[in-house]
């Protein structure tokens, strides 16, 4: 699983890469696949991809595998396409423009496809391609929380999803997006008893937390994305204006809202923070009760970091490996977030770590 995170696959068909994400907000230009029972997202349209040692490829049985260097190592199969994918809302939009389905249960969406930072190249997330499916047309700028109450009760229905994600580009104002993020989730819960996960930049008042929370809001992330300031002014300027110390502090009001290990942050590793670093920030988010979901860089296509390399296999192990222990011994699971990215877990092998068997 690290490895085919950090190198990519593959496609010999390249019909078999129809359900899989290109562009628009992450995980981008991944497909999500199930080998040993777990569903996983890996990288099929990156540059690293292309050049990637696996390839997943139909055998003379009629089986689907992976191979590497052409040597079969697993079968694999795929999640079927979703059945609410064929509806349209009452207001004339598909379904699969409004949400998708991430993994194998998880319904997402990014509530304003906008974002104040993505206007300027001097102050974009140099990773972020948020912009790309919206003008590809492939999604719509503002998802109205009627929209999203009637997929999610559609996806529940039709195809069991358990849990969901709501992120958002960050628009102007001091909420940080927490207000739409709030009516969603109250919209989505009158509709259908679906966990869900608010993802936003840290508000200007913590009270924000509790309103989400109030509103249906089970759990929240927060992302730092790099944990060095140096990293952050180079990778994301505009987002590295709130600075860690921020984002510490909104952890502290947090968890004590939404319990500890509701509370989480990605952590992009690839971008050039140390093992040692990031280890450190994961032990004083851990210390915080903040579950810190650590997942491999994926250079999305059509973004200023597309060429960039993904991290190696070997850094991965460097820093999940000590980090399941971290995570164990602060007695927080992966299996006990209620909803979001680090419950789901597919982006990263850390959940397969805590299980010991990454």
């Amino acid at each position: 699983m690290t490895e085919l995170q950090s190198y990519g696959v593959r496609l010999a068909d390249p019909d078999a890469g129809a359900q899989s994400r290109r562009g628009g907000a992450g995980p981008s230009d991944h497909k999500a696949m199930t080998l040993d029972g777990m569903t996983i997202m890996v990288p099929v349209h990156t540059a690293p991809a292309a050049q990637s040692p696996f390839e997943i490829a139909q055998v003379p049985s009629g089986a689907t595998r992976i191979l590497r260097d052409g040597l079969p190592l697993a079968e694999v199969s795929f999640p079927r396409r979703p059945r609410f994918y064929d509806l349209v809302s009452t207001d004339g939009v598909p379904y699969w423009k409004i949400a998708t389905l991430h993994g194998r249960d998880v319904l997402a969406t990014t509530v304003l496809q906008e974002c104040v930072r993505y206007q300027s190249r001097a102050k974009t997330c140099q990773f972020c391609a948020i912009g790309q499916s919206l003008a590809a047309g492939r999604t719509i700028a503002r998802k109205t929380p009627q929209q999203l109450a009637e997929v999610a009760k559609a996806a529940v229905a039709l195809d069991g999803v358990t849990h969901m994600v709501m992120t958002t580009g960050t628009p102007p104002g001091k909420d940080r997006g927490c207000a739409v993020l709030a009516e969603s989730a109250a919209a989505v819960k009158a509709a259908v008893d679906l966990p869900i996960q608010v993802q936003c930049e840290p508000p200007d008042d913590d009270a924000w937390f509790a309103r989400m929370k109030e509103a249906g809001a089970d759990s929240l992330g927060m992302h730092l994305e790099a944990v060095t300031p140096e990293v952050r002014a180079r990778i994301m300027p505009g987002k590295a204006q709130v600075p860690i110390e921020r984002y510490l502090s909104a952890f502290e009001a947090a968890v004590p809202v939404f319990g500890k290990g509701q509370v989480s942050t990605y952590i992009l590793a690839g971008l050039g923070d140390t093992r040692e670093a990031i280890l450190a920030m994961c032990e004083a988010l851990l210390a915080r009760g903040v579950y810190p979901f650590v997942v491999p860089f994926v250079p999305i296509s059509g973004t200023p970091l597309e060429h960039h390399p993904a991290p190696q296999p070997a850094f991965m192990k460097s820093v999940l490996q000590p980090l399941a222990d971290m995570v164990r011994a602060a007695g927080l699971r992966a299996t006990d977030i209620k909803a979001g990215c680090g419950k789901c877990g597919a982006c990263s092998a850390l959940s397969t770590y805590e299980r010991g068997i990454g």
